[in-house]
C-alpha cells in the first residue's frame, strides 16, 4: 500500500490517539471536542468509520437553512456546517478539497443580518452568529440569502453582514449549486 493511501488513517488515528488521551468517556456530548479549522463551533467526535475517507476524497455541499436560531445562540446548521468542515479535515481530507455553502430562507434570514437589524426584529437582541459567519467566510464558506425572503422580511443587502450574499431565491441558489456539482445535505 503507498504511503499516500495510508495518510488519512495516520491522521484520523493521531486524532483519535489525542481525543483518547483527552476525553475517558466516548459516549455522549463529552466525546465532542474542537475540530481544527474552527476552533470554538463545530464540535466533532473521533469515528472509525468504515466508509474511506481519504486525501483524494473531494466535498462539495450545500446546507439548507429555513429555521431560524433561537435568540442568543449560533444557529443549528451554521453549526453543522462547520461541524461538517472540522470532521473531514480531522479525518485527513485536505481544507482546499472542502467546498460548503450555506442557503438561508425563510425565518433564518434574519440571522444573516448586522446587530442593528437583527435587533429591530429580536427585541434588541445582538446577533450570536456574527462571528460564525465571520469565521465561516473567510474559510471559504459561501453564505448565500434567498432574495425572495429578504424582499419578505425587508432585509435590504445594507442590512446583511460581511460576507453575506444575496440570491434571487434559494431554490435558484440551490439550482445553480447543484449545476456546479454540490449535493444537498439533507439534514
Amino acid at each position: 500500500m503507498k504511503i499516500r493511501h495510508l495518510m488519512p488513517k495516520i491522521a484520523l488515528w493521531g486524532y483519535l490517539l489525542g481525543a483518547s488521551l483527552t476525553s475517558p468517556v466516548w459516549a455522549g456530548e463529552s466525546a465532542f471536542q474542537a475540530g481544527p479549522v474552527f476552533p470554538t463551533f463545530g464540535k466533532i467526535a473521533p469515528v472509525v468509520s468504515d466508509m474511506a475517507v481519504t486525501t483524494e476524497t473531494r466535498l462539495q455541499v450545500a446546507f439548507d437553512v429555513g429555521k431560524a436560531g433561537d435568540v442568543g445562540k449560533l444557529n443549528r446548521t451554521l453549526n453543522s456546517a462547520a461541524r461538517f468542515i472540522n470532521m473531514h479535515a480531522a479525518a485527513g481530507v485536505p481544507v482546499d478539497n472542502i467546498k460548503v455553502a450555506v442557503v438561508v430562507h425563510g425565518g433564518a434570514s434574519f440571522d444573516l443580518t448586522r446587530d442593528s437589524r437583527y435587533g429591530q426584529k429580536k427585541d434588541g437582541a445582538q446577533n450570536a452568529n456574527r462571528a460564525a459567519i465571520k469565521a465561516l467566510t473567510e474559510k471559504g464558506v459561501e453564505i448565500y440569502l434567498c432574495g425572495q425572503s429578504a424582499a419578505y422580511h425587508d432585509i435590504k443587502k445594507i442590512d446583511l453582514l460581511p460576507g453575506v450574499n444575496l440570491a434571487l431565491s434559494a431554490m435558484t441558489a440551490h439550482a445553480l449549486l447543484q449545476q456546479k456539482g454540490y449535493t444537498l445535505n439533507p439534514f
